[in-house]
């Protein structure tokens, strides 16, 4: 029984001295703990920021070597890493890259490749020589070795994984904020490694275009609609209901402009990183916007031949910029990837205005039934008989 206790107290510490064994190194917190099973040894190491990442080096400024491990998950599995120097700019479009990746018989291998802009992607010698490229993988983690003729003693560096590699060529990786945020300066003698400031800036703007569109395509246009369409119905709202809606629709062009405008701005700072489907919605969101604006002021009056066409013309296009202005709303969602909670806001607002649109259509149509019903029923008098 002695025995038995002395195991069963002994079990808590076991367990977590077990799992600390079983933790792979390249997954330490910090780059000084990890170590390599080459028993490679490099003099200085830096955590990166962001992707999970961690770079070993040496440097030797008589022969201008610089020795590199580099360190990180792919974003999935037999995906790729990458590490690179830009000698002439911050950003990924002019790097010269190292990337590793898993081959089909499970082996690692490592290629370079010269990015003259993202859409240019050549496997490539790079503008300074490389040797002793290796590659080896373990737990989830890749890394990646290589030495390099490096002239100055700082760099621009940028790092980055992503997802599959077909036929040696690997596959676009994710453009969220700590893909774009993925690079920095590196002083290979001071040991050490700063990002740019732009981030927090440039997220700043990006979350100030999502809330404008958001106001503007995604709720002040499709709350108008619902005011033009129901409200309207209602003798004692009209014409209370038309101010209404224009308030609703300009307000809500208005915004879209302002949003409109910082999306124009944001591609102008990210050379290379388009967003095709998001921007084209918004281009013509914008040019169909454009024209409600002016259609306001062409209205005819009601009697007016030509007012039939005129609203057949104005509703088509407003259900339009309701359908495309919400699908946008999701599209730019899921490139900013905010918090969980924030998506299932806005669905919930959706679905609420949804709600409240069936319940007021459904209303709608019974008053409209009335009225018919009661005009059949209305009895006659003579003089409406003839008989007068």
């Amino acid at each position: 029984m002695a025995s038995s206790s002395s195991s069963s107290s002994s079990l808590p510490i076991f367990l977590p001295l077990t799992l600390l064994l079983l933790i792979s190194p390249a997954l330490s917190l910090t780059c000084t703990s990890q170590t390599f099973t080459n028993n490679k040894l490099y003099s200085k190491c830096a955590d990166l920021p962001v992707l999970s990442s961690f770079l070993h080096w040496t440097y030797d400024p008589a022969n201008s070597t610089l020795s590199i491990a580099f360190i990180a998950p792919p974003s999935k599995t037999e995906g790729w890493i990458a590490w690179a120097i830009n000698p002439k700019a911050t950003g990924m479009a002019g790097s010269q890259t190292l990337l590793a990746y898993k081959k089909s018989d499970g082996s690692m291998d490592v290629k370079t490749f010269s990015i003259s802009s993202y859409k240019d992607i050549v496997e490539s010698k790079l503008s300074f020589n490389v040797w002793d490229t290796a590659a080896e993988s373990s737990g989830g983690v890749y890394r990646l070795f290589a030495k390099l003729k490096v002239e100055k003693e700082k760099v621009n560096q940028v790092w980055q994984v992503g997802p599959s590699v077909t036929d040696g060529f690997p596959a676009k990786h994710d453009f969220l904020m700590p893909n774009l945020n993925a690079k920095g300066t590196l002083s290979l003698t001071g040991g050490t490694t700063t990002t740019t400031a732009s981030g927090g800036s440039k997220m700043k703007k990006r979350n100030i275009h999502g809330i404008l569109n958001a106001v503007s395509w995604g709720l002040l246009f499709p709350i108008g609609i619902i005011v033009a369409r129901y409200l309207r119905a209602f003798p004692s709202a009209d014409p209370a209901w038309f101010y209404l809606h224009i308030f609703c629709q300009v307000s809500g062009y208005a915004i879209g402009v302002a949003g409109w405008a910082t999306g124009i701005k944001l591609g102008s700072e990210s050379k290379g990183v388009v967003y095709t489907h998001h921007r084209n919605i918004g281009i013509t969101l914008f040019a169909l916007a454009t024209l409600q604006i002016f259609a306001l002021f062409l209205r005819p009056k009601k009697e007016h031949k030509f007012r039939f066409y005129w609203n057949i013309y104005h509703h088509s296009l407003g259900y339009t910029i309701l359908v495309l202005g919400i699908i946008n709303v999701f599209k730019g969602l899921d490139i900013l990837n905010p918090a969980k909670h924030w998506k299932s806001a806005y669905i919930i607002v959706i679905i609420a205005l949804g709600a409240i649109a069936l319940l007021l259509e459904a209303i709608t149509w019974i008053l409209v039934l009335k009225r018919k019903s009661s005009k059949s029923t209305k009895p006659y008098d003579g003089f409406n008989n003839g008989q007068g």
